[in-house]
């Protein structure tokens, strides 16, 4: 089973996404292959410079922008922001601090202020029927 383990591959848009990088950013020999579940775990392991630079400067696939500016996916679109992000970029909204992304932060907080909440809650109720 070990054997099939290691000979999984996936795509690289899938690889991308799992490295935390934007796919059209990363190296031509990269897009057009395959990565194997081996070959991933080694990026994660050893990043070769060009991943360490995407990681550090960007750009970045939004997700990885919406986490460094504290706000959801959704918070992004809101906001206007669609396309990829450089790291320069993102540190410069949260030095200009635009309406928009002090909105979305708070309602951000709320969102997790309230998942806390429930999973609280549901711990509260769990303890009671133990």
């Amino acid at each position: 089973m070990s054997s099939q383990q290691s000979t999984q591959t996936m795509k690289p848009a899938t690889a991308a996404k799992k490295l935390g990088v934007y796919l059209p950013a990363t190296p031509a020999e990269f897009q057009e292959g395959v990565v194997s579940r081996a070959e991933l775990n080694e990026l994660q392991a050893n990043p070769p410079q060009w991943l360490r630079e995407l990681r550090e400067n960007g750009p970045h696939p939004r997700p990885v922008v919406a986490a460094k500016l504290g706000v959801s996916i959704a918070g992004l679109a809101r906001g206007g922001v669609t396309e990829p992000l450089t790291t320069e970029q993102i540190e410069a909204l949260k030095q200009e601090r635009p309406e928009w992304l002090e909105k979305e932060r708070a309602t951000q907080a709320e969102v997790r202020k309230e998942a806390a909440r429930i999973k609280k809650l549901q711990q509260e109720k769990q303890d009671k029927g133990a």
